[in-house]
């Protein structure tokens, strides 16, 4: 069944200049599609037009009939005084209003027996439990504690916060309304790592159908399973996640440029043909004439083929400067609190030099106030922090800020580097900023020009410790690329915070994970680190009996309690088959994961990867609902 088709969509904005132009794409139910383009393509705008925001000049939109649309983009205006919990809520208004309407029909049944309010109370009753009426609070704790929303958090005003934190409640309770056809704009910017993984998990689950915008690579290649790259206005459509998409792109480029090699040498050849003949017409004979003069129409009609171009690379590399000494930096007894939050207490760190650390962790564990202290825009509570002295910093914060604003951007590389006009403007080019775009004003730039005019500046400085905090916020992946071409070329020490995983499997060769106030010091990859953990939790949870992830927790609720020995050892094997059946049909879905990533080329096969993968979530889903059915019983059986 297809959920979504686009059809010839054509939009401009500015006489002359289209931005779709004819636009195709057709989604069927359950896929899950990722939308690539360049920043300005029209991918928001395709989002728009189907949701009704944006009208297309030609072409149609057509959605599913009765299938519910959720964009995670748009944020709805709420009534004043509306609390993240009233937001959250507003997910569950029909079965609020199924339970208001159940509450008058009970009244009614209370004054008197009317066989029409009896039948009407029934099937409401059923509808009501069928679309999980009675258990909405199990549900709205699950979201907002997989996507990081305390309890703090949902008292807040919803005015209140910032634009990220509001994307983040609105992510939450388009997943509790359970929309069929999910439009995820960038559903990541605003997550942090742990918030992104159960993102990805949900999506793994979710039976509807996903149309995702993103930059990030990694949550591309888990979540999707084909790729519509907006070029020139038209889809150009790929089988497989990211990872296929970049191979194939690059393999139909060169069979292009091939093609088009070919072509030209025919043309070549063709011409210097014409030219003959024309030397020969020209000595009498009309016959060859007319042969030249098809042969140069033929030549004509094969000239339409343009040569296939790429992205051009950026040439730029940060400068460098010699590190002396045996330590880079040393941290001792680091403390930092604000008023009666602690961020971290005793840490203790030392750096050697060369070495490429990324430094993770929950939003508001501390992480962007521990680079503050580094560079000194921030003060310990107690301990310090110690740099080397031939270490020169190169730093690109978070949030950027330029003295002067006002400025254009070649007057604002002529004021903060020694170089002529034509020198910034040739730097400003290779940062992309070329044209007219050198005499916006800064102050006029998005977040992530803001972001490359800091770093084109900041490729002039001699440095040896490069601290980036959040460097691939706001850009989009061929910036992101040619950021990462940059930093693969610096060969001095690396620090930087970011939620980019594939940007830390590349670099990090040293893992700091900032929770709890203490930091967890790993030497290797960011796939080690994560193995490590996951051995860490198989341990915890082999060590905890079924149905507790705290032994801590059980174990005073045995003593609190009397536990009643008899009845529970049955209930107890049941438990334990039904924690093997799961463990079971999730690696069978894992490995139907795999399977479908190695069929991506092959459509047959996928589909039937699919519906094989289908059938296991089904499973899986039924084998959850048992464990927890015993687990529940098997606690309530120890309570008695």
């Amino acid at each position: 069944m297809i959920d979504i088709q686009l059809t010839g969509l054509v939009k401009e904005f500015e006489v002359g200049k289209r931005i779709l132009d004819g636009f195709s794409l057709q989604i069927d139910q359950g896929e899950r599609v990722g939308l690539l383009g360049r920043n300005g393509a029209g991918k928001t705008t395709i989002f728009r037009m189907m949701t009704g925001q944006v009208d297309p000049d030609e072409g149609t939109v057509a959605i599913a009939p009765g299938k519910g649309l959720g964009l995670i983009s748009q944020i709805p205006v709420y009534p004043e005084g509306y609390t993240v919990r009233d937001v959250l809520d507003t997910a569950f208004a029909p079965l609020h209003a199924m339970e208001a309407e159940l509450a008058g029909l009970a009244a009614k049944m209370a004054d008197g027996d009317d066989p029409q309010v009896m039948t009407r109370y029934d099937k409401l009753t059923a509808a009501f439990e069928a679309g999980g009426g009675y258990d909405t609070e199990t549900r709205l704790n699950k979201v907002c504690n997989g996507l990081g929303i305390g309890q703090e958090m949902r008292s807040r005003p919803f005015d209140a916060l910032s634009g990220g934190e509001k994307t983040r409640i609105n992510l939450a309770r388009l997943i509790l309304e359970d929309t069929d056809i999910l439009l995820l704009d960038e559903p990541t910017n605003h997550l942090d790592l742990n918030a992104t993984e159960w993102l990805e998990g949900y999506l793994e689950r979710f039976k509807g159908t996903v149309l995702a915008i993103s930059h990030d690579r990694w949550f591309l290649d888990k979540v999707v399973k084909r790729v519509a790259e907006i070029q020139d206005g038209r889809a150009e459509l790929y089988s497989g996640n990211y990872s296929f998409y970049v191979e194939e792109k690059e393999r139909r480029y060169q069979e292009r440029l091939k093609q088009y090699e070919k072509e030209q040498a025919k043309i070549a050849q063709l011409e210097a043909a014409a030219e003959q003949m024309r030397l020969w017409a020209f000595k009498g004979n009309d016959k060859q004439y007319k042969r030249a003069i098809n042969m140069e129409r033929r030549i004509e009609r094969m000239r339409t083929t343009d040569r296939p171009t790429k992205e051009r690379k950026m040439a730029t590399r940060f400068g460098e400067r010699e590190f002396h000494g045996d330590e880079a930096m040393v941290v001792t007894d680091l403390s930092k609190s604000f008023g009666e939050r602690t961020l971290f207490d005793h840490i203790n760190l030392e750096v050697a030099g060369g070495e490429r650390i990324a430094l993770l962790g929950d939003n508001g564990t501390g992480k962007s106030t521990f680079i503050k202290l580094i560079m000194g825009e921030e003060t310990a509570d107690s301990g310090s922090i110690y740099l080397g002295p031939s270490i020169r910093i190169g730093y690109l914060p978070q949030i950027i800020h330029f003295d002067h604003p006002g400025r254009n951007l070649v007057d604002t590389m002529l004021y903060a580097q020694d170089c002529s006009t034509q020198e910034a403007r040739d730097r400003l080019a290779a940062f992309k900023f070329r044209g007219e775009d050198v005499f916006k004003v800064v102050s006029a730039l998005s977040g992530g020009e803001q972001s490359r005019l800091r770093l084109c500046m900041l490729m002039d400085s001699r440095i040896n410790l490069l601290i980036l905090d959040e460097p691939t916020n706001h850009l989009d992946i061929d910036s992101r690329e040619w950021i990462e071409e940059a930093v693969e070329e610096y060969g001095g020490n690396l620090l930087f915070v970011s939620h980019d995983r594939y940007f830390i499997e590349k670099f990090a060769t040293r893992v700091w994970m900032l929770e709890n106030g203490r930091i967890t010091d790993f030497h290797g990859t960011y796939s080690e680190y994560r193995a490590f953990r996951e051995r860490q939790e198989q341990l915890k949870n082999a060590k905890a009996p079924a149905g507790c992830s705290d032994p801590g927790a059980l174990s005073k609720s045995k003593e609190d309690k009397p536990h009643r020995a008899g009845g529970t050892k049955e209930l107890e094997k049941q438990v334990r088959a039904a924690e093997r059946a799961v463990e079971k049909a999730e690696i069978r879905l894992d490995e139907l994961a795999q399977a479908a990533e190695d069929a991506a080329s092959d459509y047959l096969k996928l589909q039937d990867v699919y519906k094989e993968r289908e059938a296991a979530e089904d499973e899986l889903a039924h084998l959850y609902a048992e464990w927890e059915r015993l687990a529940a019983e098997l606690e309530e059986a120890k309570g008695m």
